[in-house]
């Protein structure tokens, strides 16, 4: 079928975390031979593209988002000839490819960042933000809690929103602009059909160090500045064949700020944290997807609907808990988790976010339903984040289980970086498929149906009356999907067939925590 508008409009994006999806060299560690390896089963899930978070060289002080080297791949993922080979393969398979670029900050080992620590009149200090004096020069805290200064040896502080080995850039310097601009094109040049822009508010910040203060503007979140980054950002991908497109990671509360970055001259999407941290509550989901459709319609641009990634908890373990909602600031680890019903909801959520007007993410293992494993023990917690907040995200972020009865499930030779649960064994690759009662399987199924029914790529969407706690839309003439957040079974509209149900039916009523695709009798007939 021929594409009849840009194809970041409507993709399913399946997000790759390197470290974790297939290590083919036998360390424990996920890497570029293990991607390659299993690129089968993603294009057997049917996605369109692929988010490859960051695989530079690194000291992984953050798992790879301080960066030391934007145009290499880091040895333990293996060398930048192989991630050529990986784009080119993508391509040959029907995927496209997506890398991610964390221009906020980069490594304390990055060659300009050691210049500017070796000398105090280096150049390369004007690069980043270092301040005089005998005192921290502001009591801001970080992304991960804590304080964002870190003094040097000869007595200055230098600015980290998150950890102390992650500098902050100064994006006022022109030089740095011109860096990134560099290497948006070494990655352009390699054949990457997009870029995914880490902490993508938080470039710019405020000369003067203002104190954050509630009912002022903030001094590092979302400045007017940053838009500027964007717009020559979008000058330079535009000049490229094939719709390359850019990819915000913006987490603002205000719909307006956020739609900002989708001007037609700025970004082509961003994701929607609204969504993936709503409760499971019928009014709240619709008001959620309504905010989302009304911001992105003011400027022209395609919704995202993202349920995990690589920071949050696994949406099968939030979905379980009696609070549902997502928040870094509402720590939840350890409450307890009634993962079937967080399963059943799982499933629900999977046809509703794939039914959605826009594009869908897919956080790898959400295929599986894997849950977050909150039984990692203390002294093999390596997210530094843990020390500042007492949350961590490796729960989301071990490695996945493939085949096999126990861990390391065929995710490689050797021990996981890691640790796997053993209950995982009903969750791998190899025990889903072919199961139609599978998470897996209803993936397949629904990414299937999504790129081959016309309502879903070519429909809009439609509010349709319900009974309280459930959801209900049209998207075309004659498909409709059906959602139910409440406590009891309710009777299904009129329809021809069921196309595809996240479980049971109740004959033609909809059990609870139950979504439903329909095929809906010709309108006039």
């Amino acid at each position: 079928m021929a594409e009849s508008q840009p194809w970041w409009r409507d993709a399913v994006i399946y997000q790759v975390y390197p470290r974790s999806f297939a290590d083919g060299d036998g360390d424990g560690i996920g890497d570029i031979a293990g991607i390659r390896r299993r690129l089968g089963h993603l294009s057997d899930l049917g996605v369109d593209a692929i988010w490859m978070s960051p695989w530079y060289p690194s000291p992984m002080a953050d798992a790879g988002y301080d960066v030391a080297d934007f145009r290499d791949i880091d040895p333990v993922f293996g060398t930048l000839a192989e991630a050529e080979a990986l784009i080119t393969e993508a391509h040959a398979a029907g995927l496209r490819m997506i890398v991610d670029i964390v221009p906020n900050h980069v490594s304390s080992a990055h060659p300009w960042f050691r210049k500017a620590l070796a000398d105090p009149r280096a150049p390369e200090r004007d690069l980043f933000w270092f301040r005089p004096g005998e005192t921290m020069p502001t009591a801001w805290v970080g992304e991960f809690g804590g304080t964002t200064w870190t003094r040097t040896a000869d007595g200055a502080w230098y600015l980290h929103l998150f950890t102390p080995e992650q500098p902050d850039l100064n994006w006022g310097h022109p030089g740095v602009r011109a860096e990134f601009e560099d290497i948006l094109r070494f990655w352009l040049d390699r054949g990457v059909d997009g870029v995914r822009i880490d902490s993508a508010a938080l470039l710019c910040k405020d000369p003067t160090l203002p104190p954050v203060t509630e009912g002022r503007p903030h001094p590092f979140h979302d400045l007017d500045e940053v838009h500027e980054v964007y717009r020559a950002w979008r000058r330079i991908s535009d000049t490229y064949p094939g719709d390359r497109a850019l990819i915000g990671e913006v987490w603002l509360p205000d719909a307006e700020r956020f739609a900002h970055y989708l001007r037609p001259d700025e970004l082509h999407a961003a994701f929607n944290f609204d969504f993936l941290g709503c409760a499971w509550e019928a009014g709240k989901m619709r008001a959620c997807i309504d905010r989302t459709l009304d911001a992105h319609a003011a400027v022209g641009a395609p919704p995202t609907w993202v349920l995990s990634n690589h920071d949050v908890t696994r949406h099968v373990t939030r979905y379980g808990r009696a609070d549902t909602t997502f928040s870094f600031d509402n720590n939840l680890d350890g409450t307890p988790v009634d993962l079937e019903q967080g399963t059943r909801r799982a499933r629900a959520a999977a046809l509703l976010s794939l039914s959605l007007p826009g594009a869908a993410y897919v956080y790898q293992g959400e295929e599986l339903g894997l849950w977050e494993n909150e039984n990692i023990a203390a002294d093999q917690i390596q997210d530094p984040m843990y020390a500042r907040r007492g949350h961590t995200r490796d729960g989301c972020r071990v490695p996945l289980p493939w085949s096999g009865d126990a861990p390391p499930f065929e995710f490689s030779t050797a021990e996981p970086w890691l640790p796997q649960p053993a209950e995982w064994k009903d969750r791998t690759v190899q025990a889903q498929t072919g199961d139609p009662s599978s998470m897996l399987e209803l993936y397949r199924a629904a990414i299937r149906m999504r790129r081959a029914e016309p309502g879903l790529h070519a429909g809009a969407m439609t509010w349709a009356d319900a009974a309280p706690g459930v959801l209900a839309y049209t998207r075309g003439p004659d498909f409709a999907c059906v959602v139910n957040m409440s406590g009891a079974a309710v009777a299904l509209p009129d329809h021809d067939s069921c196309l595809l149900a996240s479980g049971p039916l109740d004959g033609v009523r909809l059990p609870p925590d139950t979504a439903v695709w329909l095929r809906l009798p010709a309108r006039g007939q």
